[in-house]
């Protein structure tokens, strides 16, 4: 039954219509969830890009992330309970990989609370490393974030 379900799964750009499914997984998942507007204003912003993963209809996931000066940010992945474990994040993760790629990024940074371990080793896992420590970025409940990154061009003197 598990890999029925993660065979299912497709990926698709976000539109206006999913905002509400995704706001209602933002506020499940997260502490400090995003306001509505934020995810409102990635559709004003030529930089935003964002994903929605579906399985049967149904959306259980979603990645957002800027692309600026070269650098693509991902803001957040976010993948419903019942499909963590699934390969949902990594399918999110790895269109964003190809998006950067395509759009000639150097690295892909994001934040991460310390504190939670499932997604520091799946970052770890897919090559990122840590960069620094930014005190007290997240406000419910404080804690820091562990700034990570990728290099894309790994390899390369930076020329």
């Amino acid at each position: 039954m598990t890999s029925e379900k993660a065979s299912n799964i497709t990926l698709r750009e976000m539109v206006r219509e999913d905002l509400t499914a995704v706001y209602a997984l933002e506020n499940q998942i997260f502490s400090d969830p995003w306001p509505l507007r934020s995810f409102e204003e990635i559709f004003d912003e030529d930089s935003w890009q964002a994903l929605i993963a579906e399985s049967e209809g149904r959306l259980i996931g979603y990645a957002c992330f800027l692309d600026i000066a070269g650098e693509a940010h991902i803001a957040n992945i976010a993948v419903s309970s019942e499909f963590r474990r699934k390969s949902v994040a990594k399918r999110l993760l790895d269109r964003i990989l190809l998006f950067a790629q395509d759009s000639r990024c150097e690295m892909i940074i994001l934040e991460v609370r310390p504190s939670n371990r499932p997604a520091l080793e799946f970052y770890k896992k897919a090559g990122f490393a840590e960069l620094y420590r930014k005190p007290n970025y997240y406000t419910s409940p404080k804690e820091d974030a562990l700034v990570m990154v990728l290099w894309l061009n790994a390899g390369t003197d930076g020329d």
